[in-house]
């Protein structure tokens, strides 16, 4: 193995990101969704063969489609910036100016290093400057940077960075406490533990509202 290669493992094998913004190509898009499906079946077809599969077999005959189909309109559905969901924001009329909090947010993305699944929760906030967006909204900018390949670092900013241009403030952050299979079921499979990161942006890098955040993510909300 050469030292490039040898350097690439190490990347991946530690989990390490490089880049706060995700990695494609400025062809992305050339193909279309069904093009993309036909050429990764024959992929999955390959691998699955190489593997020493019977793709005649009625349970394996489908595999390859449907998990073309997969990776396109499902996991990885956040590369394609048509789905990015809508930027409407509305005036914030009753002039709420404490934190708005939305915790406990789904998150399913999937490790770029292993394209094994990342599964954990999410909790965003925001202090409003003026606008505010509909809760739901918080919930998709989340699914839509979690679906494609990832690492759980760049996730994090990336959600924090949408809200603030959605926003227009700074003042937002986001904590992601998740748990990667590629370290639960493979290399060192500790099945016990988790990965928190955070990004903490205006006012949320002040030691008290940063506390406040914390206490809010705690409450138990349980019905």
């Amino acid at each position: 193995m050469t030292n490039n290669e040898e350097f690439k493992d190490e990347i991946g094998n530690n989990h390490i990101g490089t880049n706060d913004q995700t990695p494609i190509r400025e062809d992305a898009f050339k193909l279309s969704d069904d093009e993309k499906i036909e050429s990764i079946k024959k992929d999955v077809e390959k691998i699955l063969t190489t593997l020493g599969m019977d793709l005649t077999d009625d349970s394996l005959k489908g595999t390859p489609n449907r998990v073309a189909k997969m990776f396109v309109k499902e996991l990885f559905g956040g590369l394609n910036p048509n789905k990015k969901p809508s930027s409407s924001t509305f005036e914030n009329k009753y002039k709420y100016g404490e934190m708005l909090v939305e915790k406990n947010i789904t998150v399913y993305s999937t490790c770029e290093h292993h394209l094994l699944p990342i599964v954990g929760r999410a909790h965003v906030a925001y202090i409003s400057n003026g606008t505010v967006v509909g809760l739901s909204k918080m919930n998709r900018v989340v699914d839509y940077y979690a679906k494609r390949p990832q690492v759980q670092e760049r996730l994090t900013i990336q959600i924090v960075k949408e809200l603030q241009a959605v926003l227009n403030t700074d003042d937002v952050a986001c904590i992601i406490d998740a748990k990667h299979l590629c370290v639960n079921s493979r290399g060192i499979r500790d099945i016990e533990s988790s990965t928190v990161t955070a990004e903490f942006g205006g006012k949320f890098k002040e030691e008290n509202t940063r506390r406040e955040f914390l206490e809010y993510i705690k409450l138990d909300t349980k019905f």
